[in-house]
């Protein structure tokens, strides 16, 4: 629940700020509909960066008593959006991506986090002249993963895995984009696991991966 409320919080502050900025500054071009020179920017292919925050945890343990705190973590990468049809289009990204959680255990605490190549493949739907919603899903694939041990008395110790041969793993994502320019875009996102871990790299094999994004993206012409 905290997560959902610090999620909310975070469009809503995004979406009346950026709101506010774009309205004022295009006060003239806005109308009821989609202003020509809006449809016109639309049908542009757009290449871009992105990067933020994710904010992770895990689900679903085989083990119901078993539970994870989040860890802050991050992901970066490219984008794509290429239009269909007015208001919708076709937004394919690259993301270089970390998952993981944490737990306090009877012999200490326990940190995992596990590097992704993520490739959302996203319907994108522009719903106003500054905001927009994608869904779609993703498609992940396992590069490593880092377990760090601390009993608070012996120190921290830490095992290394690579997960290349692990089996890719199919997730759903929803979110919104807010833009400040045409250029520049505020995302906030969710992504969860639609498949279950089942390697030995993972301290608790049958969790899912969840997500809260929150990033930048820009976008160049």
């Amino acid at each position: 629940m905290k997560k959902l409320l610090f999620f909310a919080i975070c469009l809503l502050v995004a979406g009346s700020v950026s709101a506010q900025g774009y309205y004022s500054g295009h006060r003239r071009a806005v109308r009821r509909s989609a202003p020509r020179s809006s449809a016109s920017d639309f049908y542009r292919t757009r290449v871009g960066i992105a990067g933020g925050f994710n904010f992770a945890d895990a689900v679903d343990a085989y083990n119901s008593n078993y539970s994870t705190a989040g860890i802050t973590a991050f992901h970066v990468g490219l984008t794509l959006d290429i239009p269909v049809a007015y208001p919708l289009s076709f937004a394919p990204e690259v993301l270089y991506s970390q998952k993981g959680y944490a737990a306090t255990t009877t012999d200490g605490n326990f940190t995992q986090r596990s590097n992704f190549i993520d490739v959302p493949l996203l319907a994108k739907f522009r719903l106003s002249p500054f905001f927009n919603f994608v869904v779609g899903p993703q498609v992940s694939f396992p590069i490593s993963t880092t377990n760090t041990y601390d009993n608070g008395f012996n120190g921290t110790a830490q095992d290394h895995y690579s997960t290349t041969h692990d089996r890719t793993v199919l997730d759903g994502v929803i979110g919104v984009g807010v833009d400040i320019n045409p250029n520049v875009e505020i995302r906030a996102r969710y992504t969860i696991d639609f498949q279950q871990t089942d390697d030995n790299a993972y301290y608790i094999p049958g969790y899912r991966n969840e997500v809260f994004q929150l990033g930048i993206g820009f976008k160049f012409q």
